[in-house]
């Protein structure tokens, strides 16, 4: 596997392997990377002739300081984990190499979709994701963009902003990685006790348990059911909403949409979770 620190390094590895060809797979990550994100890996080596991984924990996307700077990042053991699937070329940048100027806000019309859910309790956090994605999408070039379906919100402005602005990328999302006990694999999760890891499974319990409400009861007596089931001890959820998987916006019956998700974020440990569920589609 190739690791290149600079985006002229990169573009040239890159260039060469398009004039031979072959068409370019990428997955951004900020790192501490798991299982879920090697499933990112399998999928772009079954569709992509090159398998490119950047790692950055990108500045712009954090609206609390403190956890930029807990962000896990063991660069060691991700470059290894990287080789022995398989990855063709890391893209290991620093801060200055991605930002050379001052980031550039992007002139994008989200409409609602980061007004919601994440977009409230994290204020800005999506314009550093679409500018981040932006700024590698331009620097990769790629044929295929894979992200992972637990990040359901990201994806949904990632595909609105690739719409928007006419980015010869598709976007393939791949679905949710989970332990075998039913805990969504995140690279936070490190930051979580055994202890905390066995009760975090409560996440998945609620969102399964969820799904099986949706032809006896409303959305709003499902999202105030989860929540309760949330808030056991140790634990503070901050949403549970049910939306409608195109728009993110909440729903007042389940026959308002043909898709419908059930989205979370809950802390446990001091630790941020999220995780979701389609309940319809």
């Amino acid at each position: 596997m190739y690791v290149f620190k600079t985006v002229k390094d990169l573009q040239n590895y890159v260039a060469n392997n398009k004039r031979e060809g072959k068409t370019v797979g990428f997955t951004p990550t900020m790192g501490a990377l798991h299982e879920g994100h090697m499933s990112l890996l399998k999928v772009s080596k079954d569709n992509a002739d090159l398998s490119v991984f950047s790692i950055f924990v990108n500045p712009t996307q954090f609206n609390d300081e403190e956890d930029l700077k807990k962000y896990p990042r063991p660069i060691i053991a991700d470059i290894e984990l990287l080789e022995e699937n398989g990855c063709d070329a890391l893209f290991l940048p620093s801060v200055e190499e991605v930002y050379p100027n001052d980031p550039q806000p992007l002139n994008l019309d989200l409409g609602a979709l980061d007004k919601v859910m994440e977009g409230e309790f994290r204020p800005g956090h999506f314009a550093g994701v679409a500018q981040v994605v932006k700024r590698l999408l331009d620097i990769v070039l790629p044929d295929q963009l894979f992200m992972g379906q637990k990040d359901f919100q990201q994806f949904t402005i990632i595909q609105t902003m690739i719409n928007q602005l006419e980015i010869p990328t598709e976007l393939v999302v791949c679905p949710i990685m989970r332990t075998k006990s039913g805990l969504a694999m995140s690279s936070r999760n490190v930051r979580l006790s055994e202890k905390g890891r066995k009760e975090a499974t409560l996440l998945s319990k609620t969102l399964k348990a969820a799904k099986t409400k949706i032809d006896s009861s409303t959305p709003d007596k499902v999202e105030k059911w989860a929540m309760k089931e949330l808030s056991a001890p140790g634990f503070e959820p901050e949403y549970f909403t049910i939306v409608d998987g195109h728009t993110l916006q909440p729903i007042k019956e389940f026959s308002d949409t043909d898709y419908v998700v059930a989205c979370l974020a809950v802390w446990l440990e001091g630790v941020r979770l999220i995780d979701n569920e389609i309940l319809k589609s």
